[in-house]
């Protein structure tokens, strides 16, 4: 399918019953993905539930890579094109990472078709707005600094700076499929844009305009203060509800006892939409 300013975008819909839509986050790679140890449980238990949607952004796995606009957006923009080719009316929203925000942007613009919102590991502001002290910011700028020097050398050193924070607590094959992972699914440059645009996320001023059920899930130990953001969402986000997981992963390997709490919360948020539960 087409975005509106002429990008291509890749969807997937996978499983059967009532639709699901998780909102694109940065490294996924749709024919890949189900091959990876990274992500194919939660294809596997979220199409066993339901009718998935799911997409790679711009700039990312089976999407345009070459692409001129890379934005917020962009991003909103390019959900509700995807949600529009599936054909659907009302549905649950999935957001992971940046992909909370991203659906928390679409939700208050389109209240009328999410049901549910759930997030997992989002965030309300991005490094470099959530930076407070000069050594704050000055660590926010060297993250985006260290992809753009580091991301493309074949020595995966630089690339493992990522792994370790999405995935602390991961297997070695967890670990060498994280890597594969980075560098299938984006260039060099394309990652240093994305990691540029993420760390100037704000959407501090959208999240209290929402209106919709929100399930907001986050590992208590990880990395990058996420907790705290996620606490922040709650208390930005009407009626909302915080479920913190003993966890230190962003991802939520399978073998993390916090992927089988997050799959209760879930099925129990959801209740009766889901086809399972």
């Amino acid at each position: 399918m087409t975005a509106g300013d002429g990008t291509r975008l890749a969807y997937a819909i996978s499983g059967a019953g009532l639709p699901l839509v998780k909102a694109a986050n940065w490294l996924s790679h749709l024919a890949y993905d189900r091959e990876s140890p990274v992500w194919r449980h939660w294809l596997a238990e979220l199409s066993r539930r339901f009718r998935l949607v799911g997409y790679d952004e711009r700039g990312c796995g089976l999407s345009d890579w070459d692409i001129g606009r890379f934005s917020f957006e962009d991003w909103v923009d390019d959900l509700e094109a995807v949600v529009d080719a599936a054909g659907l009316d009302r549905f649950p929203l999935l957001g992971l990472s940046q992909g909370g925000p991203v659906a928390i942007a679409y939700a208050v613009r389109h209240p009328e078709r999410v049901t549910h919102l759930v997030l997992l590991g989002a965030y309300a502001q991005g490094r470099r707005t959530s930076a407070r002290t000069p050594d704050e910011r000055a660590l926010a700028e060297a993250h985006v600094e260290i992809v753009r020097r580091g991301w493309g050398r074949p020595d995966p050193a630089y690339r493992q700076i990522f792994a370790a924070r999405f995935l602390p607590d991961a297997t070695q094959e967890q670990w060498r499929s994280f890597d594969e992972l980075q560098q299938r699914t984006t260039s060099p440059d394309n990652a240093w844009r994305f990691v540029d645009a993420f760390a100037s996320i704000d959407i501090t001023d959208l999240a209290p305009r929402l209106t919709v059920p929100t399930l907001i899930m986050c590992s208590r130990r990880e990395p990058g203060n996420r907790f705290e953001q996620s606490r922040l969402l709650a208390a930005l986000i009407p009626d909302s509800r915080l479920v913190p997981l003993d966890s230190s992963n962003h991802l939520l390997p399978e073998h993390d006892p916090a992927w089988p709490r997050f799959l209760a919360e879930l099925d129990r948020f959801l209740g009766g939409l889901s086809a399972i539960s």
